[in-house]
């Protein structure tokens, strides 16, 4: 893990938009740093392809804990 520094006023919308979307600050952070990087790697596609994209990613984890939690 690392330190990354930011300005204040985006620390600001960061918080303010973690406390919306019920993320904590970091994890808010995390998920904009995955979707600009999602973004520049796919730039022909939309915000939602994109969220489907990330979710698909992450199916693996969450299939996962399902089956430990059967």
């Amino acid at each position: 893990m690392g330190i990354v520094k930011i300005s204040d006023d985006l620390h600001e919308e960061i918080r303010k938009a973690s406390s919306t979307m019920s993320r904590s600050i970091n994890a808010q952070a995390e998920f904009w740093i995955k979707m600009g990087l999602l973004a520049e790697m796919n730039p022909t596609l939309t915000y939602n392809e994109l969220i489907r994209k990330l979710l698909l990613s992450d199916a693996g984890s969450v299939q996962e804990l399902m089956s430990e939690q059967n």
